[in-house]
């Protein structure tokens, strides 16, 4: 195998299709692409078992695999996807290909070279994930009318916290603002509630797929 064939490989954990259950296409039947690997270890994570392992594809081989499920919504996710360089590349694939992509990340890595045709839903870490050292402040900035940013709330701490960046930095202009509650930490009624006294400017979300399948892995 050539230099360049390795370079365009991706480490893959899984590719599934299921009900979108987050952000904007939330119900739409989606292709997800799990990609391998993350620099950061959440408290509440629910996909540690993508932290390691997972083989190698082509980009070729994912697109074909993609198209076989014949939707068209794609979720590029991890694990943290833009660990792998050829993360980009995909995403860029996938646009060409008609399909409406969406891109799961941390909001540990730099998003402004992803194609402007994906919509970039980051996870800004909040402090109950013991990672919200790891923001990228900087790069809210660069966020769009198209874009997502969640804030994953594991208690009050949490919330007040949230809400306070989202002020700092105008984000309920910019995009759209989600606030969910932690699976198995944080009571859903009890963030609902919170947001309606406050009128604060967001969108309260449960994870459907959560609903209705748990911590089934590849759903």
């Amino acid at each position: 195998m050539t230099a360049a064939a390795k370079e365009a490989r991706l480490r893959v954990t899984e590719i599934f299709l299921s009900l979108q259950g987050e952000a904007a296409t939330v119900g739409f039947p989606t292709v997800f692409v799990r990609l391998t690997g993350c620099p950061l270890r959440c408290r509440y994570c629910d996909t540690a078992y993508a932290f390691h392992g997972g083989e190698w594809w082509p980009e070729e081989d994912i697109l074909r695999k993609v198209a076989a499920f014949g939707v068209r919504h794609v979720c590029v996710t991890g694990g943290e996807p833009l660990a792998q360089r050829a993360c980009l590349p995909l995403l860029v694939a996938l646009c060409d290909n008609g399909y409406e992509v969406s891109l799961e990340t941390s909001g540990a890595l730099p998003i402004a070279a992803v194609d402007a045709r994906v919509q970039r839903v980051v996870d800004v870490k909040t402090p109950g994930s013991g990672e919200s050292q790891r923001n990228r402040y900087g790069d809210l900035a660069l966020l769009t009318s198209r874009d997502l940013v969640k804030f994953v709330i594991t208690d009050r701490n949490d919330y007040e916290w949230s809400l306070a960046c989202l002020h700092e930095h105008d984000l309920a202009a910019r995009c759209t603002v989600l606030f969910s509650p932690s699976y198995g930490q944080m009571p859903a009624r009890e963030l609902a509630d919170w947001i309606l006294a406050d009128r604060a400017p967001v969108r309260f979300q449960i994870q459907l797929h959560k609903i209705l399948w748990g911590d089934e892995p590849g759903r």
